[in-house]
Order: structure tokens, then sequence, then C-alpha cells
């Protein structure tokens, strides 16, 4: 960050000192006891509260787990402590936090009925497949939260920030994956918060080091970096697959919406309702007045439209399900 550019985003007047800092972002310095027990009784509260508005698919109140959730604290104090080449502690509470909040997800999952389906809920949909764009928001997110933890005049922006960044639903959501079995959603919400954790620590570093918190006149630590980096380009590569296969998946189901219309093209009063994919397999749901057409024709023109080997089920509003076999068979 350029001296001048620097100025306007942390002008001096307002920036914080590297004690305060430290103060508010090391729970291992100060009144140790009273911030453990704070960051302990919090992070379980939102973990409770997360929970509650997962299963109960209640954004206002996933909303609000995130905004009393502590864990940002001390994954800030990972790049503070990275920056400054000091050893906080801070990674060992993030991964005691991380089975916690995952254990308390695993014992809510308890509740739900043996016939759930985790995927019609959008709290846990939302968080189980992580594009490049979930990684741009959070790095944003990590400048944002940097930036008003080392302003003073910004600071009635943090709840924004916490709201924003999302730490513990994602947890929670793996803990209720794994409560279910299901662990292919688990490892996408396992991702999804992976990825805001080293967005934050990332932005974090790069704003502390901006102000010269790195306490040493070679600049900040470029070991810390290089390994940021690289653990950056580890979630990299996976979040990019996930966007590309969803963009994939889109063309596959407008395809598919469009061959399963020409071929009710010839049925009075018959649509297409919508089409989606949902364990490699794609369902066509429509609505018609009569009896369905022979589903052989469906499948020739699926034909080149979508991969070969795709299971294909047409499902109609009464609730009568056709397993129409494989494109390409």
């Amino acid at each position: 960050m350029t001296s001048g550019v620097r100025a306007l985003v942390l002008p001096v007047s307002q920036r914080r000192s590297l004690e305060e800092l430290g103060e508010d972002l090391d729970l291992s310095s100060g009144d140790t006891r009273s911030k453990r027990s704070a960051f302990w009784t919090m992070l379980t509260l939102s973990s409770v509260i997360a929970a509650c508005g997962v299963l109960t698919d209640s954004t206002a109140t996933v909303i609000g787990a995130m905004i009393i959730a502590p864990l940002s604290t001390p994954i800030m104090g990972i790049a503070l402590g990275s920056v400054r080449r000091r050893r906080t502690g801070g990674l060992g509470v993030v991964l005691c936090a991380c089975v916690l909040v995952v254990a308390v997800g695993m014992v809510f999952s308890q509740v739900l009925p043996g016939d759930y389906d985790l995927l019609s809920n959008s709290q846990i949909s939302s968080r189980t497949s992580p594009g490049l764009l979930d990684l741009v928001a959070a790095l944003a997110t990590g400048l944002a939260g940097a930036v008003a933890l080392a302003r003073r005049d910004v600071a009635a922006v943090l709840p924004g920030v916490a709201i924003a960044i999302s730490l513990v639903p994602p947890l929670v959501v793996s803990g209720v994956c794994l409560g279910r079995l299901d662990g292919w959603p688990a490892l996408g919400a396992l991702v999804l918060f992976v990825s805001n954790f080293f967005a934050l620590v990332f932005g974090g570093m790069v704003i502390f080091a901006s102000l010269g918190y790195d306490g040493a006149a070679g600049g900040p630590a470029r070991r810390a970096y290089a390994a940021m980096a690289l653990l950056f380009a580890a979630v990299f590569i996976p979040l990019a697959a996930n966007t590309a296969l969803t963009l994939l998946l889109e063309i596959w189901t407008g395809r598919a919406k469009t061959a399963a219309q020409q071929w009710l093209a010839n049925q009075p009063g018959a649509s297409v309702t919508s089409v989606d994919a949902a364990s490699r397999t794609m369902h066509i749901h429509v609505r018609l007045p009569g009896d369905l057409p022979p589903v052989q024709p469906l499948l020739d023109r699926l034909r080149g439209q979508i991969p070969d080997g795709v299971p294909i089920v047409v499902e109609e509003s009464r609730g009568r399900r056709v397993d129409a076999g494989r494109v390409g068979d």
C-alpha cells in the first residue's frame, strides 16, 4: 500500500496503537482469564443460535449468530502475530473453536427426521458449494475488518463485517452434515470456512503490515506471506473447480430444459416447471393435464446436449416419478 493511499484509508490521527490492537486481539495477554471466559461463552452461545437458525432455515437467526460470534478475534490475532513474527496461540484457539462448533452442529443434527433432505434447506445448501466469488467477498471483508480494527473512528462497522464474513454458520453446517453422515456437503461447508479464514488472515496481514506493525526495519515476515500465499492457492483451486462445475451445471440444466420443452411441445397445456441436478441425476419437473408421453424421445433430444451417462428422472406435479434412463444408452 503506497503512502498516499495509506494516509487516505488509514489517516495517522485515527490509527490505533500496536498496544491497543494487541490488547484486543491477543487472548493470551492482559486479563487472559476474563478474555477466554468471554470468548468461549459467546462462541458456545453463537454456535447454538447458528444451529437453531440453520435447522429452522431462518436467515435472521443465523445473522444473529454471526453478530455475536467472537471467532474473528483470534483469527485477526493470528494476522497481527504473523506480521509481528510472534506466536500468540491464536491458531490453537481457532482449531479448538472449530471442534466445538462442529460438535454443536453434530449434536443438533440428531433432532432431524431420518428422511430429511439437507440440501432442501437454503441455509445448508448455500454453504456447501462455495465458489470464487465467496473467496473474493471474504478477502474484501478481511480488508474491511482489518481497517475497522486499525481505525478508531469506524468501529461501528464491525457488526456489519461480522455479518459479511461467514465463520460459525459453515462450521455448524459441516457438523450437521457430518451428524447425518453426509460427507461431501460437510466438506464443502468446511472449505467455505477455510477460505474465509485465510482471507481474513491475509487481509489483516496486508493492513497491519502497511501500518508498520511488523516492528522490524526489514518489513513484514516474508515467510509468513509465502505460507499464506501457498495456503491461499490451495483454497483457490477447489473453489475455482467448483465454480467451473457450477457454470457447467447451469449450462446443462438450461439445455435440458429446452430439450424437455421441445419434447412436450405437442402436449396441450403441458409445461416444464424446473430442471435441477442432484446426486449426479438430472431431475425434470413437468406439469401436464394428461398422461406422460414416451420418454425415449426426451433422451434422444438430450443426447449431445448434456454428457452421456447422466440419469434422467421426470417428475410430474401430481407426484408421479419416472426414471427415464441414462442419456446415450
